[in-house]
């Protein structure tokens, strides 16, 4: 090769090798970049990890300082905790799951004084042995091992029923145990010594009050009978002396008697009744009965001082609203006479308005009864309706009494309305008058309601006369039933010249001013009006039928008159039948219909009504002939209950009063035998208790003895001539009473 060639080789190797060279310093430049860029990341990396680290550690050591602190403060609390726990009277216990005794606090290791073994560790079945086995723990009737196995099966329970355990000492300790969800359990004792002590005291002191209770209850009751036998013979005895001839004297002497003793009476029937009330001993007797004929009734036994007092009491009964219901009539009829008798001791002049509206439901078969009782009296003081209806308050303070009585009639009524399921009220305003009710819902009794009497023709025309404008417009109400035209007068020259040919009925009061009822009767007779006839509304029938302007009227009817009275006597007048005067019972039988005929008189009957009265009280005996010396009947009387029985079987009686409480046999033994030998013969004798009990509940024993009825001593006279009438056989000879009974 030549020197050219080699040198030219030589060259390109150099500037071969040169590239080589330039190529390999720029890689050895990249890898030396792609270098310190990696180890300037990695110091980075790690200057972060040396912060995080540095953190991390910062963080440990705020944790183990809240750590410390947390376990410090736990610990404080643990030892706070377990003080009040060991302060607590009451025993307090831990079990684990396992019912091993994790901790208890000091009252309740006191139970196991001396027993070492009763220590953290220990089961509770272990614990159980030895409360028997110790005699910790008074089993009572069952054996040790019983007791254990009670106590076992409870605490097995998942929710422990609390249990009261009596003590060696004589101790009561209630186990209340709770299970917690991880199976542990937190166990309470607690100390009920006291509460047993206490509740055996009331026990003993409730015992104690419910014998005092019956002592007192039973000395009401001899009490009532005591009182009431000598008060027969003192009211009847006046009563008797009354219808005696006699002067204006003696006969203020006999009245005041008789007030008095019926005064005395009501006090101890307000006592009586409160001392039920108190006792929680009062109850209701439903049966059905005749609300508007109750309320009647009851007004009947208010005339004699409405016409002391020239006051007018007028009844508002809803035209219609339903008549018969179902409840207690006697409770009714005594709430009735507490609010109207009230109405009427404070009312000194004007009226006494009873208005009972209601909203019957058929549906249900009940009905809600408004009953309102009205007067024009002293009324109460705003300041006092608060507590009117409290006992023994009166509108009149201790110093100033213008009245008399217990002052419990109004709360013994609210305390009965209250028992019926009602509420009673009372607005007034301070000499303006009064007016108390009550609303209480009744069942509707299934009984047909009363209705309309048939009239033969229908009245045009009716003239209505009375000075009072409540009783004009109670009247003219009630007629209008009847579809004809009311013309309505104040006075009686007003309806003389209201008259007209078109008038078919004059219904005038009878006490009115300038001119009477009868004076009006007589003037419409001389006037010509010979046709029209006239029915007198008077508050003292007695003495209008007396009147010799008597001939002028076609009937005389005693106010207040029940709506079927007023209509069945006017169906009477225009069917042609003479209307006598009417006087209601006060002792008419519930039920009885009001238009029940006279029971038919044989022709050629002899023999009297047979009466037998067993009586051991000879003034008693004495009260109760004076009381039948007027009526044609044949009484014999018995001494007791045995010779009752004897007189019975020979006598064959009619009618038997028979007394209660009597020596040998009492009222009810006697009556039981009668009722014995009576049984298959188709014979039942009414028998009517006479009795000086007169605690609510005594007429349901004796009723349930075999008596028919039940009268309360003292007697009075219309109730037993009343029985009498009502018990006469259609074969006897007529029964002619007094007061037209």
């Amino acid at each position: 090769m030549s020197l050219v060639n080699k040198l030219a080789e030589e060259r390109r190797a150099r500037l071969a090798a040169e590239r080589l060279l330039e190529l390999k310093q720029a890689e050895l430049s990249a890898a030396n970049r792609k270098l310190g860029r990696h180890a300037l990341a990695l110091t980075k990396q790690i200057g972060e990890k040396q912060a995080e680290v540095a953190t991390v550690r910062d963080e440990n050591e705020k944790v183990k300082s809240d750590l410390t602190v947390a376990n410090a403060k736990i610990e404080v609390a643990e030892r706070r905790l377990w003080h009040s726990i060991q302060t607590i009277e009451d025993g307090f216990a831990f079990f684990d799951a396992e019912s091993r005794l994790i901790g208890a606090n000091t009252a309740y290791l006191n139970v196991f004084d001396g027993l070492e073994e009763v220590a953290p560790g220990i089961t509770y079945k272990r614990i159980l042995q030895l409360m028997a086995e110790e005699g910790i723990i008074d089993t009572g009737d069952l054996s040790c091992r019983d007791w254990q196995g009670m106590m076992q099966d409870r605490w097995s329970s998942i929710s422990p029923e609390p249990i009261v355990l009596r003590l060696w000492n004589d101790q009561y300790v209630k186990m209340v145990d709770q299970r917690g969800l991880g199976g542990d359990v937190v166990s309470l004792a607690l100390n009920i010594t006291s509460t047993v002590r206490y509740e055996a005291e009331l026990r003993a002191a409730r015992e104690k009050a419910e014998a005092a209770n019956r002592a007192k209850s039973a000395f009401l009751a001899n009490m009532s009978h005591e009182i009431r036998t000598p008060m027969n013979g003192v009211v009847g005895m006046a009563d008797l002396l009354c219808d005696t001839v006699l002067d204006e004297e003696q006969k203020l002497y006999a009245n005041t008697i008789k007030s008095s003793g019926e005064a005395l009476l009501v006090i101890i029937n307000d006592v009586l009744d409160y001392s039920k009330i108190e006792a929680d001993k009062m109850t209701l007797h439903p049966e059905p009965f005749d609300l508007e004929r109750c309320i009647h009734e009851v007004t009947m036994l208010m005339q004699p001082t409405i016409k002391n007092k020239a006051l007018s009491l007028v009844i508002d009964y809803d035209l219609f609203l339903p008549t018969r219901f179902v409840g207690d009539p006697g409770r009714v009829r005594q709430v009735l006479t507490n609010l109207i008798g009230n109405a009427i001791k404070f009312t000194a002049e004007g009226h006494v308005v009873i208005r009972v509206t209601g909203v019957p439901d058929p549906v249900l078969g009940r009905c809600a009864i408004h009953v309102a009782i009205e007067d024009t009296g002293i009324g109460i003081p705003k300041s006092k309706l608060g507590h009117i209806f409290g006992e023994f308050n009166q509108v009149e303070n201790d110093r100033n009494r213008q009245f008399d009585g217990t002052g419990l009639g109004l709360a013994i009524s609210r305390r009965l309305i209250q028992l019926m399921g009602g509420t009673v009220w009372v607005e007034s305003e301070e000499g303006r008058g009064s007016c108390f009710g009550f609303r209480v819902t009744l069942p509707m009794s299934d009984e047909q309601q009363p209705v309309l009497p048939h009239f033969p023709r229908q009245l045009r025309h009716v003239l209505v006369v009375d000075h009072l404008a409540v009783n004009r417009a109670i009247l003219s109400k009630q007629l209008a039933q009847l579809s004809a035209r009311i013309t309505c007068c104040a006075s009686g020259a007003e309806a003389l010249q209201s008259m007209d040919d078109e008038v078919d009925l004059v219904l005038s009061d009878h006490d009115m001013p300038a001119m009477d009822g009868l004076e009006l009767a007589r003037e419409l007779r001389n006037r010509g009006w010979t046709e029209v006839p006239v029915l007198l509304l008077s508050s003292n029938s007695n003495s209008a039928q007396n009147h010799p302007g008597r001939c002028n009227v076609q009937g005389i009817l005693q106010k207040p008159l029940p709506r079927a009275e007023l209509f069945r006597r006017l169906s009477n007048l225009l069917n042609g039948v003479q209307a006598g005067p009417q006087v209601p019972s006060l002792a008419q039988d519930e039920d009885r219909p009001d238009d029940a005929p006279d029971r038919p008189q044989s022709p050629g009957v002899q023999r009297k009504m047979r009466v037998l009265a067993a009586e051991d009280n000879r003034t008693n005996q004495l009260v109760f002939s004076k009381m039948l010396k007027s009526i044609n009947i044949e009484l014999r009387f018995a001494n007791n209950g045995l010779e009752a029985v004897e007189i019975w079987r020979d006598f064959r009686p009619d009618l038997i009063f028979m007394d209660i409480s009597m020596p040998k046999m009492d009222g009810k033994q006697a009556t039981m035998e009668i009722r014995r030998e009576e049984a298959g013969t188709g014979r039942h004798v009414p028998i009517v208790a006479l009795t000086a009990h007169a605690m609510s509940g005594d007429s349901d024993g004796i009723l349930a003895a075999g008596l028919d009825h039940y009268l309360t001593k003292p007697l009075r006279k219309d109730l037993i001539h009343a029985r009498i009438i009502d018990a006469q056989p259609g074969d006897t000879l007529p029964v002619h009473a007094e007061n037209g009974s």
